[in-house]
């Protein structure tokens, strides 16, 4: 037993430094990955099933691959917590955030209730055995509501970047805002590199009526603060195309 336990502690560290590196961003996600990454998941589990009603995967290696399946699903979602909080820590505090009922307080009870979940499917602090699939499972779903706690569904204007869910946007690399609509903001930024040469990409985010001059004087502000910064970045990438 001190065996597995030791495994699935390095993999559960494992798996956690992953989920701590900025490897993962879920602006990456399209609908086309997402399916063909379920569909596959649903083959996999589903042909172990059949293996498993064969007697070619028994119980005995089953419980510590499925141990090992929650491990790697908990270890990386507590990773991918820690790294949020590491960079809403390391922006600052917050210029303006839309604010309302669905975004300030409906995802943190949802967060919420998961990790209660979590613990309670640990069994410790109920009268059921526990067991490695239960404290692996309830860890898995911890570290999910973890994440979720700290995920943010709404961009955060920050004194020194631009949070938008697990992005996070230094001001010199904000290129340009404007306004798509009455009440819809796109702001355009600089976004890794392919052979030096810096990608512009863009974002859209609601804004209300009632905030639309608060938002245009952050804006404003930040963007004259770091135009040094901005045109010598800008003028590097013109200047390593060429």
């Amino acid at each position: 037993m001190w065996i597995l336990s030791t495994v699935l502690l390095l993999i559960f560290f494992g798996s956690a430094w992953i989920g701590s590196r900025k490897l993962f961003f879920i602006d990456r996600l399209t609908p086309p990955l997402v399916l063909n990454s379920l569909l596959g998941l649903l083959a996999f589990f589903t042909l172990l099933i059949i293996a498993n009603s064969f007697g070619l995967f028994p119980q005995t290696v089953a419980a510590p691959f499925m141990m090992g399946v929650y491990t790697v699903i908990g270890g990386f979602f507590f990773g991918y917590a820690f790294r949020l909080y590491k960079e809403r820590t390391k922006a600052g505090n917050i210029l303006y955030q839309n604010r309302s009922f669905w975004i300030d307080h409906a995802p943190n009870l949802l967060a919420a209730a998961i990790i209660v979940f979590g613990l309670y499917r640990t069994s410790i602090l109920i009268d059921l055995p526990v067991t490695g699939i239960r404290i692996t499972s309830g860890l898995s779903l911890i570290g999910f509501g973890l994440s979720t706690w700290t995920l943010k569904p709404v961009p955060e204007f920050r004194t020194d970047s631009v949070l938008i869910l697990d992005r996070s946007i230094s001001w010199p690399d904000v290129v340009s805002w404007h306004w798509q609509s009455e009440e819809v903001l796109a702001i355009e930024f600089m976004a890794g590199s392919v052979d030096h040469v810096k990608r512009i990409k863009q974002f859209t985010t609601a804004v209300s009526a009632a905030d639309r001059k608060e938002v245009e004087m952050v804006l404003k502000s930040k963007m004259d603060d770091f135009a040094d910064e901005r045109r010598e970045k800008l003028f590097n990438g013109e200047k390593t195309n060429h």
